[in-house]
């Protein structure tokens, strides 16, 4: 019982006792210091960009010292003062008034006729006007989220109405993305996360198959420089086999037409080589020319 005491308590000891070593334990076993495949995250672009919502095109604000809709037929303002006119200038008044001109004009490019106030392309175009608007206002104000939340949601929006009016009527459906200057850009069938492993897999695909055809590449380079001595003593092996086989008395395997194709290839490719290498020296010379100059 003493010495089955001893050794649990000396084994109790040898766990519980601090490592006095100085090896430093890493994790180094886990990556390979020669890799030549490296992975970086990539930049998430938020949905409210124009990037992601669609829009191929900022807002055209109207010209800030032009007169407001409602003043622009007005005749006392015509023999009043600067100041005075320049009170209803866009400049001196709220951005809402720019947005409903901008709204309007978008309006005129779809609305289906002069009283249409409620179809799917007056809806989509008047939310588009809006969401570009809102968009300015982020690029400005970038820290917004207020507007940030309602860009957000407006883009859902009009890409569930772009979605129906695909369904409906897709011949009206490119005629509106067309004026509006939009592309339609529909969620994915299925989100798939984006992870270091994943990425790591494609890259190490990628890499495997660039480097099986740069191999393929060099093999092929190496045979045709090859090919000319090669159709050279094609060509000697064909003459002489048929020289041996009407000399024997034996059927004769080789027509002549065979010997004449592989003479003439050889031919036709020699004078191309020639071609090729007369081009390669011509523009050495002018290369040289050029760096005496």
């Amino acid at each position: 019982m003493s010495i089955a005491l001893l050794s649990k308590t000396f084994k109790l000891i040898s766990l519980t006792a601090p490592v006095t070593s100085s090896v430093i334990l890493s994790r180094n076993y886990a990556f390979k210091s020669d890799l030549k495949i490296y992975w970086k995250r990539p930049v998430k672009v938020p949905s409210i960009s124009p990037e992601k919502s669609g829009d191929l095109e900022k807002i055209t604000w109207p010209k800030e010292n032009e007169l407001m809709e409602s003043y622009e037929k007005s005749e006392e303002l015509k023999t009043a003062d600067d100041l005075v006119k320049a009170q209803f200038t866009f400049a001196f008044n709220k951005r809402g008034a720019m947005v409903r001109v901008v709204t309007n004009e978008t309006n005129q490019l779809v609305k289906r006729h002069c009283l249409d106030t409620a179809s799917h392309e007056r809806l989509i175009a008047g939310m588009t006007t809006k969401i570009r608007s809102l968009q300015d206002i982020v690029e400005q104000f970038p820290r917004n989220k207020v507007v940030k939340k309602q860009l957000k949601e407006l883009i859902e929006k009009r890409k569930k109405y772009l979605r129906l009016l695909r369904k409906w009527d897709y011949r009206k459906f490119e005629w509106i993305l067309d004026q509006l200057n939009l592309k339609y850009k529909p969620y994915p069938e299925k989100f798939h996360p984006i992870t270091r492993k994943d990425g790591l897999r494609k890259l190490t695909k990628l890499h495997c198959e660039n480097l099986q055809q740069e191999k393929l590449d060099a093999y092929r380079k190496e045979l045709e420089t090859k090919q000319l001595s090669f159709l050279e003593d094609k060509l000697k092996n064909l003459e002489f086999i048929r020289k041996e086989q009407i000399e024997c008395r034996v059927p004769v395997s080789i027509t002549t037409d065979e010997i004449d194709a592989v003479r003439k290839q050889y031919k036709e490719l020699k004078s191309r080589r020639d071609e090729e290498a007369e081009i390669i020296k011509a523009k050495n010379v002018e290369d040289d020319y050029e760096l005496k100059l």
